[in-house]
């Protein structure tokens, strides 16, 4: 049976360089992260604000914390000084609490737009239509403190490969789009594929993946 170790670095070795590979430590323990992170792991996702609180005063500091769940507006200020990369701004509303709550710390969070393209309705996120018609209204550019890097989504939870990369082709599409309005150079992360799918959204212009299972769980 395979280690944590031995899993990460089989699929850092399998995924292009330029790929950054968070692997999703959210509901693992410290001692599987210290795994992961002695194999070269240094970027990790979390979804609970309080589990990531409680794993980031344990670990080392120079991990990268990604915020990959769906965050409430009121739960901001506790994530705010711990985390990398936000992955889940899934409102105008949300990423005007980052904003005024980073602005509040003194410091720029960097934040990906949620965008919906699953076929499923319990996922989190602006349509396509409605993600373009924000970032082309310029209302974002009031924000100071939050930074618009780029994009997240998730592919329809499905076995049908097809459906899957529409998916991933409608949210690199939707990317090509806003990186317009907001600037190619401050507009390039495109984080989408998990542990059944990733190889799929790289092959789809995914520019950041979030692992989990495939790491943390032997089979």
């Amino acid at each position: 049976m395979s280690t944590i170790a031995e899993r990460y670095a089989r699929i850092r070795a399998a995924i292009p360089e330029h790929i950054t590979l968070v692997a999703v430590s959210k509901y693992h323990t410290v001692d599987d992260i210290r795994e992961a992170y002695a194999a070269g792991a240094r970027d990790f996702g979390e979804s609970r604000e309080q589990e990531l609180a409680d794993k980031a005063v344990q670990l080392p500091r120079d991990i990268r914390w990604h915020f990959i769940g769906h965050l409430q507006r009121n739960k901001v200020r506790k994530v705010i000084g711990l985390v990398h990369l936000i992955h889940s701004v899934d409102s105008p509303r949300l990423l005007q609490e980052i904003d005024q709550r980073a602005a509040e710390t003194g410091r720029v969070v960097d934040c990906l737009l949620q965008v919906h393209v699953a076929a499923e309705e319990t996922k989190f996120g602006f349509t396509p239509g409605e993600l373009l018609e924000f970032v082309r209204s310029g209302a974002w550019q009031a924000c100071t403190h939050a930074r618009i890097r780029g994009l997240m989504a998730m592919a329809t939870n499905t076995d049908d490969k097809e459906r899957v990369e529409a998916d991933f082709r409608t949210a690199a599409q939707t990317m090509d789009s806003i990186r317009q309005c907001i600037g190619v150079e401050q507009c390039n992360i495109l984080s989408m594929g998990m542990s059944g799918d990733y190889m799929t959204a790289i092959g789809a212009g995914s520019t950041m993946v979030r692992v989990g299972s495939a790491i943390f769980t032997a089979y």
